[in-house]
């Protein structure tokens, strides 16, 4: 039995985050949501994640600033949208 993965999307796009969402639920993905960088980061440190779906591009804290800050203290991968 394989564990579940664990991804966390973040995305200010709504529409965007939650069809990123809905695929990857299909595929078996336990799937965490996020607006901006500050909300993402806050799943980070409460939740197991193995994978990280970040956009560049986002108000109050961007993909750049999450991914340098989430680096200090974890080294999953991360896809850059």
């Amino acid at each position: 039995m394989m564990d579940t993965y664990h991804v966390l999307v973040v995305e200010d796009d709504q529409e965007i985050r939650d069809g990123i969402a809905i695929y990857l639920k299909s595929q078996g993905y336990e799937v965490y949501k996020a607006a901006d960088g500050i909300e993402g980061l806050e799943i980070i440190y409460r939740e197991e994640i193995h994978l990280v779906i970040v956009d560049v591009m986002m108000p109050r804290k961007d993909g750049i600033q999450m991914v340098m800050e989430m680096r200090k203290d974890y080294d999953f991968p991360v896809i850059m949208l």
